[in-house]
């Protein structure tokens, strides 16, 4: 896949569906020397399947992969293919062992290595979810001294700038973010600000002003708001402390996206509450049943904001949506 796309593009590729005889050998094929251009031999004696997801755009390819154990082998044959990108790998979980510049060491447990494209290189993926970045050189070069020196290091998947740039990532492909045109290159540059980061071995980043750390902190937030809208207890400090933030600086950072804390996790309650009353399953539940389930311990406080939302009560839109009313 070409590093100069220029519209955001998806691929996914699967044995699924094949025949087992044919399964390694257009795997081979359509994957390995057309996609990663690497040859692929498999590593393991059960019938063979895999599957990977590929996300491709102008200065950024993202590939997920899975399925039985096998190696990646890019030789001096491959890399006449002119990729000079520095490649990203990340183990989520799973184990890969990697072998470059007379090193070697495995992957294992959300941690993360840059390789270079440019140069030999084998990658033995054994088990669970192994995602990859490929950035273009240049753009690393001009964040990082020496990068070609940094490669083949151990990132730990506790290192900061690695958790958030893989958050960041995570949302904005969940969101469908790379996908709208004018959002595009600030991504991309914030992916490749965090990945230089994440491989120079940065000091604790802090409470940085830095454009991508700032999006990156956002995204986490917001993601871990998504993931617990429900619970009454969540507030402001409960999320800058999961963050590893002020509450001072969360709230700038809810600001900067023209909201703020209390009014996200308000929508999403709503929003869920709203969904919730047209389900037919509940239409026998009280509505109070389903306000305390989204997170509000304050009837009278819910009804309020409900009607304010969907200008009208919770009650009268469960009847226009076929309910029983409670």
């Amino acid at each position: 896949m070409s590093t100069g796309a220029t519209d955001f593009v998806s691929y996914r590729f699967s044995t699924r569906e094949l025949p087992e005889r044919i399964r390694i050998p257009m795997w081979r094929e359509n994957f390995g020397r057309t996609i990663v251009h690497a040859d692929i031999e498999p590593s393991s004696e059960v019938p063979f399947q895999a599957e990977a997801t590929l996300h491709a755009l102008q200065g950024l390819r993202m590939l997920s992969l899975k399925g039985s154990a096998m190696r990646f082998k890019r030789s001096q044959t491959n890399i006449v293919d002119g990729d000079d990108s520095i490649g990203l790998i990340v183990s989520l979980p799973g184990r890969s062992q990697l072998s470059q510049r007379g090193q070697e060491f495995e992957l294992r447990g959300g941690d993360a290595t840059a390789i270079l494209h440019s140069e030999p290189v084998a990658v033995t993926y054994l088990e669970g979810l192994q995602f990859g970045l490929a950035l273009p050189r240049d753009a690393l070069a001009s964040r990082v001294t020496e990068v070609d020196d940094l490669t083949m290091r151990p990132i730990c998947r506790r290192t900061e700038a690695l958790r958030l740039l893989m958050t960041y990532v995570k949302l904005a492909l969940k969101e469908d973010a790379l996908a709208a045109p004018k959002l595009r290159d600030a991504i991309v540059s914030h992916i490749h600000d965090l990945a230089a980061l994440a491989i120079s071995e940065h000091a604790p980043l802090g409470e940085s002003n830095a454009s991508a750390v700032m999006a990156a902190r956002h995204s986490a937030a917001l993601d871990h708001i998504a993931a617990h809208f429900q619970d009454p207890e969540l507030t402001l400090e409960v999320v800058a402390d999961r963050q590893g933030i002020s509450p001072r600086y969360l709230q700038r950072l809810m600001a900067s996206s023209g909201t703020s804390f209390t009014g996200r996790v308000n929508e999403l309650r709503l929003q869920k509450a709203f969904m919730l009353l047209f389900q037919p399953q509940d239409n026998a539940r009280r509505i109070s049943d389903i306000a305390l389930e989204v997170g509000f311990s304050d009837i009278s406080h819910f009804n309020r904001l409900f009607r304010a939302r969907f200008g009208d009560s919770p009650r009268r839109v469960r009847s226009a949506g076929g309910g029983n009313g409670a």
